[in-house]
């Protein structure tokens, strides 16, 4: 994929500005909107069942982000899949911590039976979906590098149909037939806390825009690196790194893009 392919996608969501749905947890949900006011798209945060299909119905794209878990909100993103299924939307799952608690891992699993355009995790959270022994994260953190996961991810994609997104120092991207390597980023994007759910809500800014899922994720995992190494470039520390990141993904241009982020296929 070429940057210039990338840079279409993004020049999209800028002109259409998408309306992205987020089911998401309470650490992130202010990162998250401002990150995709930012990257041009208009976020929302509605999570209560008496108004989740309405609401979807209504969006371009649907992120479900399980990372604050409880049983009002499990029926709300269960909901909202059906949803997004029914009305032909795409949407994200990111399963935050699956295979720490069997609560967390069972909800995970019966939202990928609800047929998600895209999954995006860490090592572990997608090798734990895939079925893989000794994946379980360490809280909310992967124990696995994503290069890793590469073989997971494939399989995983292709038995499911969909886009398999496994983000780390190298993001590994595959519809299990084409699959691409992200590589660029920063290692200090890791103390921010929340930075993989912003990497799943730009891919649903994407989403809305293209319609082939594995450009979309491609497109917004770079966007996302090479934001993210020219603000740690400026940035003093992990604080000022947050808001060094929201300045980038606003002004973020074809020139950002080939310095600080390569796609390659593998």
């Amino acid at each position: 994929m070429q940057i210039s392919e990338v840079v279409a996608i993004l020049e999209r969501v800028r002109d259409r500005a998408p309306l992205i749905h987020n089911i998401t947890n309470y650490v992130v949900m202010n990162n998250t909107a401002n990150a995709l006011l930012a990257f041009g798209a208009s976020p929302a945060m509605v999570h209560a069942t008496e108004e989740v299909e309405e609401f979807t119905a209504l969006s371009a794209a649907l992120v479900i982000n399980i990372g604050t878990l409880s049983s009002q909100w499990t029926a709300a993103m269960r909901l909202a899949a059906i949803t997004a299924q029914r009305f032909g939307k795409p949407w994200v799952l990111d399963p935050v911590g699956v295979g720490a608690t069997r609560y967390r891992t069972v909800a995970a699993a019966d939202l990928v039976k609800l047929k998600p355009t895209v999954v995006r995790g860490n090592a572990s959270e997608v090798m734990t979906l895939a079925g893989a022994a000794g994946a379980a994260p360490k809280g909310v953190d992967s124990v696995l590098a994503s290069d890793a996961a590469v073989r997971g991810a494939i399989a995983f994609a292709a038995e499911h149909g969909l886009v398999a997104a496994v983000t780390g120092a190298v993001d590994v991207v595959s519809n299990g037939q084409r699959t691409h390597l992200v590589e660029g980023g920063d290692p200090l994007m890791a103390r921010v806390t929340g930075l993989g759910c912003t990497a799943s809500a730009l891919v649903a800014a994407c989403l809305a825009v293209e319609p082939d899922p594995l450009a979309a994720t491609v497109a917004a995992l770079a966007a996302l690196k090479a934001a993210g190494k020219a603000a740690a470039d400026v940035a003093g520390g992990p604080g000022s790194l947050q808001v060094a990141l929201l300045d980038m993904l606003h002004s973020l241009d074809a020139a950002t893009l080939e310095a600080h982020v390569a796609v390659r296929k593998l």
